[in-house]
Protein backbone atom coordinates (compact mmCIF):
# COMPACT_ATOMS: atom_id res chain seq x y z
CA UNK A 1 0.00 0.00 0.00
CA UNK A 2 2.75 2.29 0.85
CA UNK A 3 4.43 1.71 -2.08
CA UNK A 4 1.51 2.93 -4.20
CA UNK A 5 1.37 6.55 -2.65
CA UNK A 6 4.86 6.99 -2.64
CA UNK A 7 4.23 6.20 -7.12
CA UNK A 8 1.49 8.51 -7.08
CA UNK A 9 3.56 11.50 -5.23
CA UNK A 10 5.92 11.08 -7.90
CA UNK A 11 3.05 11.70 -10.86
CA UNK A 12 2.11 15.14 -9.16
CA UNK A 13 6.28 15.97 -8.87
CA UNK A 14 6.59 17.78 -11.60
CA UNK A 15 5.19 20.63 -11.58
CA UNK A 16 4.52 22.95 -14.91
CA UNK A 17 2.34 25.69 -15.63
CA UNK A 18 -1.01 25.29 -17.90
CA UNK A 19 -1.82 28.43 -20.41
CA UNK A 20 -5.75 29.52 -19.90
CA UNK A 21 -7.59 30.42 -22.67
CA UNK A 22 -7.18 34.67 -22.91
CA UNK A 23 -8.71 34.88 -26.59
CA UNK A 24 -12.21 35.16 -26.81
CA UNK A 25 -11.94 32.76 -30.02
CA UNK A 26 -9.35 30.83 -32.01
CA UNK A 27 -12.00 30.13 -34.53
CA UNK A 28 -16.07 30.97 -35.43
CA UNK A 29 -16.87 27.74 -33.42
CA UNK A 30 -15.74 29.25 -30.52
CA UNK A 31 -18.41 32.44 -31.20
CA UNK A 32 -21.15 29.88 -30.52
CA UNK A 33 -22.36 31.54 -27.39
CA UNK A 34 -23.14 35.06 -29.12
CA UNK A 35 -26.00 33.20 -30.36
CA UNK A 36 -27.97 32.82 -33.46
CA UNK A 37 -26.15 35.69 -35.85
CA UNK A 38 -28.94 38.15 -37.49
CA UNK A 39 -30.04 36.90 -40.89
CA UNK A 40 -27.41 37.73 -43.80
CA UNK A 41 -25.00 37.41 -41.05
CA UNK A 42 -22.65 34.91 -39.31
CA UNK A 43 -20.35 35.46 -36.53
CA UNK A 44 -16.23 35.83 -37.52
CA UNK A 45 -12.94 35.42 -35.05
CA UNK A 46 -11.19 38.13 -36.68
CA UNK A 47 -7.23 38.49 -36.53
CA UNK A 48 -7.38 40.20 -32.83
CA UNK A 49 -8.69 36.84 -32.11
CA UNK A 50 -12.69 38.62 -30.69
CA UNK A 51 -15.96 37.55 -32.25
CA UNK A 52 -17.40 40.04 -35.16
CA UNK A 53 -20.64 39.60 -37.73
CA UNK A 54 -19.84 39.52 -40.99
CA UNK A 55 -22.32 39.74 -44.02
CA UNK A 56 -22.47 37.31 -45.93
CA UNK A 57 -22.54 36.53 -49.40
CA UNK A 58 -25.03 35.69 -51.15
CA UNK A 59 -28.01 35.90 -49.26
CA UNK A 60 -28.47 33.21 -47.77
CA UNK A 61 -32.45 31.35 -47.78
CA UNK A 62 -34.57 31.94 -45.08
CA UNK A 63 -35.65 28.67 -42.62
CA UNK A 64 -33.15 26.03 -44.72
CA UNK A 65 -33.81 23.02 -42.06
CA UNK A 66 -30.49 23.23 -40.68
CA UNK A 67 -30.91 25.61 -37.37
CA UNK A 68 -32.48 23.52 -34.77
CA UNK A 69 -33.06 24.84 -30.83
CA UNK A 70 -32.23 28.06 -30.09
CA UNK A 71 -29.57 28.75 -33.26
CA UNK A 72 -27.46 25.70 -32.66
CA UNK A 73 -26.46 24.34 -36.16
CA UNK A 74 -26.82 20.80 -36.72
CA UNK A 75 -25.41 19.98 -40.17
CA UNK A 76 -22.27 20.47 -40.07
CA UNK A 77 -21.17 17.36 -37.49
CA UNK A 78 -19.39 19.69 -35.60
CA UNK A 79 -21.65 21.56 -33.20
CA UNK A 80 -21.02 19.90 -29.38
CA UNK A 81 -21.83 22.38 -26.91
CA UNK A 82 -22.30 26.61 -26.58
CA UNK A 83 -19.08 27.82 -26.22
CA UNK A 84 -17.41 24.73 -24.92
CA UNK A 85 -14.94 24.73 -27.17
CA UNK A 86 -14.63 20.88 -28.19
CA UNK A 87 -15.99 20.59 -31.56
CA UNK A 88 -13.60 22.16 -33.87
CA UNK A 89 -14.86 19.81 -36.72
CA UNK A 90 -13.76 16.73 -35.15
CA UNK A 91 -17.49 15.50 -34.53
CA UNK A 92 -18.31 14.39 -37.75
CA UNK A 93 -20.61 11.30 -39.50
CA UNK A 94 -20.55 8.09 -37.94
CA UNK A 95 -19.82 9.45 -34.03
CA UNK A 96 -22.04 9.59 -31.85
CA UNK A 97 -22.73 13.41 -31.76
CA UNK A 98 -24.71 12.52 -34.95
CA UNK A 99 -26.48 9.35 -34.17
CA UNK A 100 -29.41 11.50 -32.41
CA UNK A 101 -27.36 13.50 -29.70
CA UNK A 102 -28.53 17.13 -31.07
CA UNK A 103 -29.88 18.92 -28.21
CA UNK A 104 -27.57 21.88 -26.93
CA UNK A 105 -26.81 23.25 -23.63
CA UNK A 106 -30.00 24.67 -22.00
CA UNK A 107 -32.78 23.15 -24.69
CA UNK A 108 -35.65 20.57 -23.75
CA UNK A 109 -34.62 17.00 -23.36
CA UNK A 110 -36.03 13.96 -22.07
CA UNK A 111 -32.87 11.60 -22.15
CA UNK A 112 -29.29 12.25 -21.66
CA UNK A 113 -29.20 10.74 -25.27
CA UNK A 114 -30.62 13.39 -26.80
CA UNK A 115 -27.75 15.60 -25.31
CA UNK A 116 -25.18 16.57 -27.10
CA UNK A 117 -21.71 15.23 -26.35
CA UNK A 118 -20.63 16.59 -22.68
CA UNK A 119 -23.93 16.97 -22.02
CA UNK A 120 -26.88 14.88 -19.80
CA UNK A 121 -30.70 15.69 -19.42
CA UNK A 122 -31.33 17.18 -16.23
CA UNK A 123 -34.42 18.76 -15.06
CA UNK A 124 -35.41 17.84 -18.39
CA UNK A 125 -33.02 20.21 -19.95
CA UNK A 126 -29.51 19.50 -21.31
CA UNK A 127 -26.86 20.24 -18.74
CA UNK A 128 -23.02 19.99 -18.34
CA UNK A 129 -21.42 17.55 -16.95
CA UNK A 130 -19.74 17.67 -13.67
CA UNK A 131 -16.01 16.45 -12.70
CA UNK A 132 -15.23 15.84 -9.62
CA UNK A 133 -11.32 15.99 -8.02
CA UNK A 134 -9.58 16.40 -5.12
CA UNK A 135 -8.23 19.96 -4.41
CA UNK A 136 -6.19 22.13 -2.19
CA UNK A 137 -6.86 25.89 -0.53
CA UNK A 138 -4.94 25.53 2.35
CA UNK A 139 -6.71 22.46 3.47
CA UNK A 140 -8.09 19.19 1.36
CA UNK A 141 -10.96 19.59 -0.37
CA UNK A 142 -13.34 17.03 -2.43
CA UNK A 143 -14.57 19.23 -5.31
CA UNK A 144 -17.18 19.89 -7.82
CA UNK A 145 -17.17 21.57 -11.30
CA UNK A 146 -19.08 21.71 -14.90
CA UNK A 147 -16.41 20.50 -17.21
CA UNK A 148 -17.16 23.77 -19.47
CA UNK A 149 -17.50 26.25 -16.41
CA UNK A 150 -14.28 27.08 -14.22
CA UNK A 151 -15.27 27.67 -10.77
CA UNK A 152 -15.15 24.65 -8.28
CA UNK A 153 -17.43 24.17 -5.27
CA UNK A 154 -16.14 22.03 -1.96
CA UNK A 155 -18.67 19.43 -0.94
CA UNK A 156 -17.81 19.66 2.90
CA UNK A 157 -18.62 22.79 5.08
CA UNK A 158 -15.80 25.78 5.20
CA UNK A 159 -13.69 24.23 6.91
CA UNK A 160 -13.73 20.85 6.83
CA UNK A 161 -11.39 18.50 4.96
CA UNK A 162 -12.65 16.35 2.17
CA UNK A 163 -11.08 14.11 -0.42
CA UNK A 164 -12.06 11.59 -3.16
CA UNK A 165 -15.52 12.54 -4.57
CA UNK A 166 -17.10 9.93 -6.33
CA UNK A 167 -20.31 9.65 -8.24
CA UNK A 168 -22.94 7.51 -8.46
CA UNK A 169 -24.49 5.74 -10.82
CA UNK A 170 -27.24 7.92 -12.16
CA UNK A 171 -25.30 10.96 -11.50
CA UNK A 172 -27.96 12.54 -9.15
CA UNK A 173 -25.32 11.82 -5.79
CA UNK A 174 -21.84 11.34 -5.23
CA UNK A 175 -20.10 10.13 -2.27
CA UNK A 176 -17.00 11.36 -0.35
CA UNK A 177 -14.47 11.45 2.86
CA UNK A 178 -15.34 14.52 5.03
CA UNK A 179 -13.12 15.19 8.45
CA UNK A 180 -10.26 12.88 9.26
CA UNK A 181 -9.47 11.84 5.99
CA UNK A 182 -6.11 10.88 6.93
CA UNK A 183 -7.27 8.82 9.38
CA UNK A 184 -9.88 6.51 11.06
CA UNK A 185 -12.34 8.70 12.37
CA UNK A 186 -12.92 10.00 8.63
CA UNK A 187 -16.76 10.08 7.74
CA UNK A 188 -18.01 8.57 4.42
CA UNK A 189 -20.84 11.24 3.16
CA UNK A 190 -23.05 11.50 0.87
CA UNK A 191 -24.84 14.21 -1.47
CA UNK A 192 -27.27 15.46 -3.94
CA UNK A 193 -26.30 16.77 -7.46
CA UNK A 194 -27.06 19.68 -8.34
CA UNK A 195 -25.99 20.80 -4.53
CA UNK A 196 -28.34 21.92 -2.05
CA UNK A 197 -27.91 23.76 1.11
CA UNK A 198 -28.55 20.28 2.85
CA UNK A 199 -25.71 18.60 5.28
CA UNK A 200 -24.07 15.63 3.83
CA UNK A 201 -25.53 12.40 4.88
CA UNK A 202 -22.97 10.25 6.57
CA UNK A 203 -23.34 6.98 5.64
CA UNK A 204 -20.34 5.24 7.97
CA UNK A 205 -16.88 5.91 9.34
CA UNK A 206 -13.72 4.49 9.11
CA UNK A 207 -13.77 3.53 13.11
CA UNK A 208 -17.08 2.09 12.57
CA UNK A 209 -15.53 0.37 9.35
CA UNK A 210 -12.52 -1.63 10.59
CA UNK A 211 -11.07 0.91 12.16
CA UNK A 212 -8.90 2.35 9.86
CA UNK A 213 -8.78 5.41 7.01
CA UNK A 214 -11.15 4.91 4.36
CA UNK A 215 -9.24 5.70 0.58
CA UNK A 216 -9.28 4.03 -2.71
CA UNK A 217 -13.44 4.30 -2.76
CA UNK A 218 -15.07 3.92 -5.95
CA UNK A 219 -19.22 3.69 -6.18
CA UNK A 220 -20.81 3.37 -10.00
CA UNK A 221 -22.28 1.73 -11.68
CA UNK A 222 -24.12 0.13 -8.64
CA UNK A 223 -25.77 0.69 -5.45
CA UNK A 224 -22.86 -0.10 -3.58
CA UNK A 225 -19.76 2.19 -2.76
CA UNK A 226 -16.33 -0.08 -2.14
CA UNK A 227 -13.50 1.53 -0.15
CA UNK A 228 -10.12 -0.25 1.22
CA UNK A 229 -9.77 0.28 5.05
CA UNK A 230 -6.23 1.22 5.22
CA UNK A 231 -4.48 -1.97 4.00
CA UNK A 232 -6.50 -4.38 5.54
CA UNK A 233 -8.99 -5.03 2.73
CA UNK A 234 -12.14 -3.95 0.70
CA UNK A 235 -15.48 -2.99 2.49
CA UNK A 236 -18.55 -1.99 1.12
CA UNK A 237 -21.59 -0.21 2.27
CA UNK A 238 -25.29 0.29 0.32
CA UNK A 239 -25.93 3.78 -0.82
CA UNK A 240 -28.80 4.55 1.47
CA UNK A 241 -26.61 3.31 4.25
CA UNK A 242 -26.81 0.38 6.80
CA UNK A 243 -23.99 -1.19 7.89
CA UNK A 244 -20.74 -1.90 6.17
CA UNK A 245 -19.54 -5.07 5.06
CA UNK A 246 -16.22 -6.47 4.72
CA UNK A 247 -15.94 -7.78 1.05
CA UNK A 248 -11.82 -9.18 1.59
CA UNK A 249 -9.52 -9.19 3.93
CA UNK A 250 -6.51 -7.97 1.28
CA UNK A 251 -6.07 -5.60 -1.04
CA UNK A 252 -6.68 -2.80 -2.74
CA UNK A 253 -7.40 -0.88 -5.88
CA UNK A 254 -10.85 -2.31 -6.81
CA UNK A 255 -12.78 -1.29 -9.62
CA UNK A 256 -16.36 -1.92 -9.87
CA UNK A 257 -17.17 -4.47 -13.01
CA UNK A 258 -20.25 -3.51 -15.30
CA UNK A 259 -22.93 -5.42 -12.82
CA UNK A 260 -22.22 -3.27 -9.75
CA UNK A 261 -21.92 -6.01 -7.75
CA UNK A 262 -18.60 -8.17 -8.44
CA UNK A 263 -15.51 -5.54 -8.86
CA UNK A 264 -11.51 -6.62 -9.82
CA UNK A 265 -8.91 -5.54 -7.32
CA UNK A 266 -5.17 -6.37 -6.45
CA UNK A 267 -3.02 -7.94 -3.75
CA UNK A 268 0.64 -8.00 -3.00
CA UNK A 269 2.25 -10.65 -4.36
CA UNK A 270 -1.54 -12.46 -5.67
CA UNK A 271 -2.20 -10.34 -8.38
CA UNK A 272 -5.81 -9.58 -9.81
CA UNK A 273 -8.92 -11.33 -8.58
CA UNK A 274 -12.47 -11.02 -8.49
CA UNK A 275 -14.68 -10.93 -6.06
CA UNK A 276 -18.29 -11.40 -6.67
CA UNK A 277 -19.95 -9.69 -3.38
CA UNK A 278 -20.08 -13.30 -1.89
CA UNK A 279 -18.06 -16.03 -1.25
CA UNK A 280 -13.95 -16.35 -1.68
CA UNK A 281 -12.67 -14.22 -4.09
CA UNK A 282 -11.10 -16.27 -7.41
CA UNK A 283 -7.44 -14.99 -9.33
CA UNK A 284 -7.96 -13.51 -12.41
CA UNK A 285 -7.09 -16.77 -14.82
CA UNK A 286 -3.81 -15.32 -17.07
CA UNK A 287 -3.16 -12.61 -14.73
CA UNK A 288 0.79 -12.70 -13.11
CA UNK A 289 1.37 -11.88 -9.50
CA UNK A 290 2.77 -8.45 -10.30
CA UNK A 291 -0.48 -7.20 -11.21
CA UNK A 292 -2.41 -4.51 -9.75
CA UNK A 293 -4.44 -1.71 -10.30
CA UNK A 294 -7.03 -3.33 -12.42
CA UNK A 295 -9.35 -1.34 -14.31
CA UNK A 296 -12.66 -2.94 -16.18
CA UNK A 297 -13.89 -1.92 -19.54
CA UNK A 298 -18.00 -1.98 -18.99
CA UNK A 299 -18.73 -2.66 -22.67
CA UNK A 300 -15.80 -5.37 -24.12
CA UNK A 301 -14.94 -7.81 -22.07
CA UNK A 302 -11.34 -6.64 -21.01
CA UNK A 303 -9.66 -5.43 -17.98
CA UNK A 304 -6.42 -3.34 -18.05
CA UNK A 305 -3.92 -3.58 -15.35
CA UNK A 306 -0.14 -2.83 -14.58
CA UNK A 307 2.36 -5.61 -13.95
CA UNK A 308 6.28 -5.92 -13.23
CA UNK A 309 6.67 -9.20 -14.89
CA UNK A 310 10.32 -9.22 -14.68
CA UNK A 311 10.67 -8.03 -10.93
CA UNK A 312 12.50 -4.49 -12.20
CA UNK A 313 12.70 -1.82 -9.00
CA UNK A 314 13.93 1.84 -9.05
CA UNK A 315 14.54 3.61 -5.98
CA UNK A 316 12.95 7.09 -5.78
CA UNK A 317 14.72 8.13 -2.73
CA UNK A 318 14.14 5.42 -0.04
CA UNK A 319 11.19 3.88 -1.28
CA UNK A 320 11.82 0.73 -3.79
CA UNK A 321 9.64 1.51 -6.63
CA UNK A 322 8.76 -1.36 -9.51
CA UNK A 323 8.98 -0.72 -12.66
CA UNK A 324 5.70 -0.82 -14.76
CA UNK A 325 4.06 -1.99 -18.03
CA UNK A 326 0.19 -1.99 -19.28
CA UNK A 327 -1.46 -4.99 -20.17
CA UNK A 328 -5.27 -6.40 -21.40
CA UNK A 329 -6.68 -9.88 -20.66
CA UNK A 330 -10.24 -10.93 -21.00
CA UNK A 331 -12.19 -11.10 -17.81
CA UNK A 332 -13.78 -14.34 -18.97
CA UNK A 333 -12.02 -17.20 -19.95
CA UNK A 334 -8.26 -15.65 -19.09
CA UNK A 335 -5.43 -16.28 -21.70
CA UNK A 336 -2.17 -14.48 -22.30
CA UNK A 337 -1.86 -10.62 -21.48
CA UNK A 338 -1.02 -8.51 -24.28
CA UNK A 339 1.36 -5.41 -24.04
CA UNK A 340 -0.08 -2.35 -24.70
CA UNK A 341 2.60 -0.12 -23.05
CA UNK A 342 6.41 -1.31 -22.32
CA UNK A 343 9.23 0.15 -20.19
CA UNK A 344 12.03 1.96 -22.44
CA UNK A 345 15.57 3.11 -21.56
CA UNK A 346 18.14 5.17 -23.45
CA UNK A 347 22.38 5.82 -22.01
CA UNK A 348 22.69 9.03 -21.24
CA UNK A 349 26.06 10.52 -19.07
CA UNK A 350 26.25 9.08 -16.24
CA UNK A 351 23.14 6.77 -16.63
CA UNK A 352 20.28 6.57 -18.49
CA UNK A 353 16.85 7.94 -18.87
CA UNK A 354 14.45 4.85 -18.51
CA UNK A 355 10.13 5.19 -18.35
CA UNK A 356 7.58 3.16 -16.89
CA UNK A 357 3.87 3.27 -17.33
CA UNK A 358 1.31 4.24 -14.84
CA UNK A 359 -2.76 5.55 -14.25
CA UNK A 360 -4.27 3.84 -17.44
CA UNK A 361 -8.30 4.32 -17.92
CA UNK A 362 -10.37 2.82 -20.81
CA UNK A 363 -12.53 5.26 -23.17
CA UNK A 364 -16.24 3.70 -22.91
CA UNK A 365 -16.44 1.63 -25.74
CA UNK A 366 -12.92 0.20 -25.53
CA UNK A 367 -11.59 1.22 -28.29
CA UNK A 368 -9.11 3.55 -26.84
CA UNK A 369 -6.64 3.37 -23.50
CA UNK A 370 -5.30 6.72 -21.85
CA UNK A 371 -2.31 6.27 -19.59
CA UNK A 372 0.56 7.90 -18.54
CA UNK A 373 4.68 7.77 -19.16
CA UNK A 374 6.75 8.38 -16.37
CA UNK A 375 9.95 9.79 -17.63
CA UNK A 376 13.05 9.25 -14.43
CA UNK A 377 16.88 9.40 -14.54
CA UNK A 378 18.27 6.21 -13.36
CA UNK A 379 21.88 6.54 -12.31
CA UNK A 380 22.72 3.18 -10.54
CA UNK A 381 19.48 2.58 -8.93
CA UNK A 382 18.73 5.90 -8.21
CA UNK A 383 15.98 7.27 -9.94
CA UNK A 384 15.04 10.90 -10.04
CA UNK A 385 11.75 12.08 -11.77
CA UNK A 386 12.59 14.48 -15.50
CA UNK A 387 11.31 17.45 -14.73
CA UNK A 388 12.92 17.42 -11.29
CA UNK A 389 16.29 17.47 -12.57
CA UNK A 390 17.91 19.49 -15.30
CA UNK A 391 17.24 19.32 -18.91
CA UNK A 392 21.28 19.22 -19.46
CA UNK A 393 20.08 15.77 -18.04
CA UNK A 394 16.91 14.40 -19.51
CA UNK A 395 17.50 16.31 -22.40
CA UNK A 396 13.74 16.56 -24.36
CA UNK A 397 12.28 13.98 -22.37
CA UNK A 398 9.45 15.27 -19.80
CA UNK A 399 8.46 14.10 -16.47
CA UNK A 400 4.79 12.56 -17.16
CA UNK A 401 2.91 12.54 -20.85
CA UNK A 402 -0.45 11.36 -21.59
CA UNK A 403 -0.36 9.14 -24.81
CA UNK A 404 -3.93 7.23 -26.23
CA UNK A 405 -3.64 4.00 -27.88
CA UNK A 406 -6.23 1.97 -29.58
CA UNK A 407 -7.09 -1.39 -28.82
CA UNK A 408 -9.46 -3.88 -30.73
CA UNK A 409 -11.90 -6.06 -29.91
CA UNK A 410 -9.19 -8.48 -28.29
CA UNK A 411 -7.34 -6.27 -26.21
CA UNK A 412 -4.37 -6.14 -28.68
CA UNK A 413 -3.17 -2.65 -29.35
CA UNK A 414 -4.42 -1.06 -32.76
CA UNK A 415 -1.52 1.54 -34.75
CA UNK A 416 0.90 3.44 -32.47
CA UNK A 417 0.30 5.22 -29.01
CA UNK A 418 -0.70 8.72 -30.11
CA UNK A 419 0.72 12.02 -27.59
CA UNK A 420 -2.26 13.43 -26.57
CA UNK A 421 -1.05 16.40 -23.47
CA UNK A 422 2.89 16.93 -21.67
CA UNK A 423 3.83 17.46 -18.83
CA UNK A 424 -0.02 15.81 -17.48
CA UNK A 425 -0.96 13.05 -15.62
CA UNK A 426 -4.19 11.09 -14.78
CA UNK A 427 -5.98 11.11 -17.83
CA UNK A 428 -9.80 10.77 -17.45
CA UNK A 429 -12.96 10.02 -20.38
CA UNK A 430 -16.03 11.34 -20.34
CA UNK A 431 -18.99 8.80 -20.17
CA UNK A 432 -19.78 9.55 -24.15
CA UNK A 433 -15.54 9.53 -24.79
CA UNK A 434 -15.29 12.65 -26.37
CA UNK A 435 -13.65 14.30 -24.24
CA UNK A 436 -10.40 13.88 -21.66
CA UNK A 437 -10.20 14.98 -18.47
CA UNK A 438 -6.79 15.45 -16.80
CA UNK A 439 -4.34 17.67 -14.42
CA UNK A 440 -1.30 19.68 -15.70
CA UNK A 441 0.16 21.85 -13.40
CA UNK A 442 -2.50 21.47 -10.65
CA UNK A 443 -4.78 22.59 -12.59
CA UNK A 444 -8.02 20.28 -14.27
CA UNK A 445 -7.93 20.89 -18.27
CA UNK A 446 -10.50 19.08 -20.55
CA UNK A 447 -9.91 18.01 -23.85
CA UNK A 448 -11.94 16.96 -26.99
CA UNK A 449 -10.69 13.61 -28.60
CA UNK A 450 -11.04 12.85 -32.30
CA UNK A 451 -12.63 9.48 -32.29
CA UNK A 452 -11.04 8.50 -35.64
CA UNK A 453 -7.43 8.98 -34.85
CA UNK A 454 -7.31 9.54 -31.00
CA UNK A 455 -5.96 13.02 -31.13
CA UNK A 456 -6.81 16.19 -28.83
CA UNK A 457 -9.30 17.97 -30.78
CA UNK A 458 -10.11 21.60 -30.79
CA UNK A 459 -9.18 24.03 -27.75
CA UNK A 460 -8.20 22.72 -24.28
CA UNK A 461 -10.73 23.94 -21.77
CA UNK A 462 -8.54 24.96 -18.40
CA UNK A 463 -9.35 25.42 -15.08
CA UNK A 464 -7.14 28.09 -13.27
CA UNK A 465 -5.87 27.02 -9.86
CA UNK A 466 -7.28 30.90 -8.72
CA UNK A 467 -8.69 29.23 -5.21
CA UNK A 468 -7.68 25.25 -5.54
CA UNK A 469 -5.33 23.47 -6.69
CA UNK A 470 -5.85 19.89 -8.18
CA UNK A 471 -3.74 16.90 -6.28
CA UNK A 472 -2.04 14.57 -8.39
CA UNK A 473 -0.09 13.09 -4.63
CA UNK A 474 -1.99 9.41 -4.31
CA UNK A 475 -2.16 8.26 -8.02
CA UNK A 476 -5.16 7.04 -9.17
CA UNK A 477 -7.17 7.92 -5.98
CA UNK A 478 -7.05 11.71 -7.72
CA UNK A 479 -7.97 10.83 -10.68
CA UNK A 480 -10.82 13.18 -11.73
CA UNK A 481 -14.09 11.25 -12.25
CA UNK A 482 -17.11 12.53 -14.47
CA UNK A 483 -20.60 12.34 -13.46
CA UNK A 484 -22.32 9.49 -15.63
CA UNK A 485 -24.80 10.66 -18.41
Amino acid sequence: MTRRVVLGALFGALTVLGTGCGDECVDQFDCRDKGAPPAGQQWTCNADNTCELQNLTPQPEEDAGTEVDAGTEVDAGAEVDAGTEVDAGTEDAGTEVDAGMNVAKGDACTASTDCMAGLRCEAATCQSLHIAVTGNDGGTRALVTEYDVPGMTSLSADGVASAYPRFGPDGAQVAFVQGDVTGAAGELAVRPVPLTAAAPTVLTTGTAAGGARIRYMEWEPGSLIAWVRGSTGISTIAATGGSPAQATVNGTFPDWAPDGTSFAYSAASNGISISTGSGTPTPLAGSPTSGEQPHYNRTTSQLLFLANPEGTTVNFGAEATPVLKLYSLPVTGGGDPKLLAGTSTRPVEGGSVDSYIANPNWSPDGKWVAYVRANFLLVGNAATLCGNVGAELCGTDRGNDIYVQGVDSSGAKVGEPVLFAENATLPSFSPDGSLVAYVLGGQLVVRGIDPATGQPAATAITHPKDTYTVLTSEGDDHRPRWQPR
